[in-house]
Order: structure tokens, then sequence, then C-alpha cells
């Protein structure tokens, strides 16, 4: 216990106030130091040569090709399929049975499908080019589609084949132009007032009584027609 002695001496005052002193305490920070140890990744890089990067990718972004072929049995492969590529508009009929397939030759940039349409406005050349196209790929074949304008098509392009098919499905062939057979393109004719008109007979029963009812049909390239025997509707493919 500490006293605080007080001396009274006149006019002042004096007090002994106890000296008190703070040791201050020493803090250390201890300071904890973590090496991380990088772990080492080792890439395996594979090498290519030129020759098996173009076999594996056509540059075009094509899908890969099959074994190589020379050209002579890339068109015979391209012919098999086409064979086999029916119409969009009349899918019981080839593109080579309707005259519409006209060739299929070696071109700088791989093979080139020749395709005439049945006339210049035929909404069905676009479908007909992807499917040219689609088979192509799909069976490693490289190749582009070219529209022939001229000569102009002709029905008597058409094989007694799809003839014989249209009429099957119900379509009445066409009869014979008076184009050349070859496709050469022929001078305008324009029909007579007094020209009878043709006799087509209905596919579905034979009868030759029968009356165009729509010069367009189910398409610009037919007409369309009634047995007045059966009284079946049907179309024509008329000749051009």
């Amino acid at each position: 216990m500490n006293t605080v002695q007080a001396t009274e001496i006149p006019g002042s005052v004096t007090a002994n106030t106890p000296s008190v002193t703070a040791s201050p305490r020493a803090v250390t920070a201890t300071t904890t130091t973590v090496t991380a140890s990088p772990r080492a990744v080792t890439a395996t890089t594979t090498t290519v040569t030129a020759s098996e990067a173009k076999q594996s990718m056509d540059p075009t972004g094509s899908p890969p090709r099959f074994a190589p072929r020379d050209d002579g049995q890339d068109l015979a492969h391209a012919w098999t399929l086409l064979d086999s590529l029916t119409d969009p508009e009349i899918p019981v009929v080839t593109l080579r049975e309707l005259g519409i397939l006209r060739d299929v030759r070696a071109g700088d940039a791989g093979l080139e499908v020749v395709i005439t349409p049945t006339y210049s406005g035929c909404p069905a050349m676009g479908a007909i080019e992807d499917d040219v196209r689609a088979l192509l790929q799909a069976n490693g074949l490289q190749g582009r589609v070219v529209t022939q304008l001229a000569p102009a098509w002709t029905t008597d392009w058409m094989s007694d084949a799809a003839k014989d098919k249209l009429r099957a499905y119900g379509i009445a062939p066409p009869h014979a132009c008076a184009s050349n057979a070859s496709g050469a393109a022929s001078v305008v004719q324009f029909a007579s007032r007094s020209a009878k008109p043709e006799v087509v007979n209905c596919p579905q029963c034979g009868s030759a009584n029968t009356t165009e009812t729509s010069h367009f049909g189910s398409t610009a390239c037919k007409a369309l027609y009634r047995c007045l025997a059966c009284m079946e509707p049907f179309d024509y493919f008329k000749p051009y």
C-alpha cells in the first residue's frame, strides 16, 4: 500500500506521487513459409506427315476420303451411286432415267456431275444438287455439281423405263417431241389453230377418252387431265 504524505507549507501544497514504470511485452510473430513444388507436365507431340494429313482431311473440309482410286474407278463408282438417285418430285424414276443427269467427268477439283433442268425455273433443282453432293460425300468422293442449260432438256431424253414407271405411278408419259434425239436445239414451232389436240391415254384404265382440265398440274412440267371413262384425274407429263 502506497502512502502519500502531504506537508503543509504556508501558501503551497506538495504531493508525492509514486512513479510507475510499464514494461512493454515483446510480441514475436512467427511466419511459416510454404514452398510449392511444381509438378512437371510432359506433352507428347505426334508427328503427321503431309501425305497422311492430305489423306485424312480434304482442304475444303469434306469428310475423309476412302482409299485413293484412280479417276476411272472414281467415275465408275460415281455412276453406280448416281444411278440410284431419284427425282425429288417423282420418286419412282431416277435422274438418269429422266435425262436430267447428263454426265460425270473428272475435273481439276474432283468429279463434276453435269445436270440439266427440265426447265430453267424448276424448283426441284436445288434439292437435286444437294442430293448429288450429299451422296458423293457420304461415299468418300469429292465433287461438284455443274448445271448445263444448253442444249435444253427435252422429254425425248427420257428412257423407255422411265415412261413405264411414270405410267405405273399414275402419270401419263409424254409423247415424242420434234426435237432431235441428241437433244440439240431446234427451232420453236407453233401449232396451228386447226391442229387436233393430242390423244392422252389414261394411265389408270388406258382409255383415250380424256380431256385436259388445266394446262398446269401438280408441277409446271405437267398438265392436269381427267378420264371420262373412269372419271379419274391424272397428270400428263407435257412434251418439250
